[in-house]
């Protein structure tokens, strides 16, 4: 299969992370998890309140490691299961909206597809990160759907939550993604959508794999 970049978007808990995860490993392909970067900085952000977005930025040291999983590494200290709590799921949409943060993240993730061979997923990663990507797709899902896969995924970390809290954070931060000033949520003109209410995992996974698949044919 030749080299090629795919860009999945979408709001929150639409299965993007779940999916690429699996669309990467079974192509072959480097598996990035944009909002995981975000997530970083969020936690940096929560750390340091007062330090400006644009110092915090160019002060912090982050990696992105692939080695059995991706592995999220802020100033030297492994972060992958920090960034995933409650306090930076509630703060990470605010952060991600701060201009300096976009700009510095999305520098990084362009050199990251540089090469091609990435399935990389956010929300702008096929209208601002990637435009050129050879596939894009946007997944959607239906506010319900997302707040019960939020729901169970936080009991299997063993996080405590309510559904009627997770609908209402999911449909705040739906509103922050599509209506922030700079890089907004949408759907690239030439971007397949999926909708994924009601799909399993395999099948949507197997739906991607088949669209990368016609591009080399």
């Amino acid at each position: 299969m030749n080299k090629i970049n795919i860009a999945i978007d979408g709001p929150a808990a639409a299965g993007k992370s779940t999916i690429a995860k699996l669309v990467a490993a079974e192509l072959h392909m480097v598996y990035v998890d944009t909002g995981a970067m975000y997530r970083a900085i969020t936690l940096a952000h929560l750390e340091q309140p007062d330090t400006s977005f644009e110092t915090l930025v160019n002060a912090i040291d982050l990696k992105i490691i692939n080695d059995n999983g991706q592995k999220i590494f802020l100033n030297g200290v492994d972060v992958s299961e920090r960034i995933r709590e409650n306090d930076i799921t509630l703060n990470v949409s605010y952060v991600a909206s701060q201009k300096a943060v976009r700009e510095k993240l999305v520098g990084i993730q362009q050199e990251m597809t540089a090469a091609k061979g990435v399935v990389m997923d956010g929300r702008d990663i096929g209208t601002h990160v990637i435009p050129d990507a050879e596939l894009k797709i946007y997944m959607i899902a239906s506010v319900t759907e997302r707040a019960e896969r939020r729901l169970l995924d936080n009991q299997q970390r063993g996080i405590e939550a309510n559904f009627d809290d997770l609908v209402k954070d999911i449909e705040r931060r739906d509103h922050i993604d599509m209506t922030r000033e700079i890089s907004p949520l949408m759907k690239a003109h030439d971007a397949i959508e999926i909708d994924t209410t009601g799909m399993t995992i395999e099948a949507v996974k197997d739906k991607i794999i088949q669209l990368a698949r016609k591009i080399n044919v």
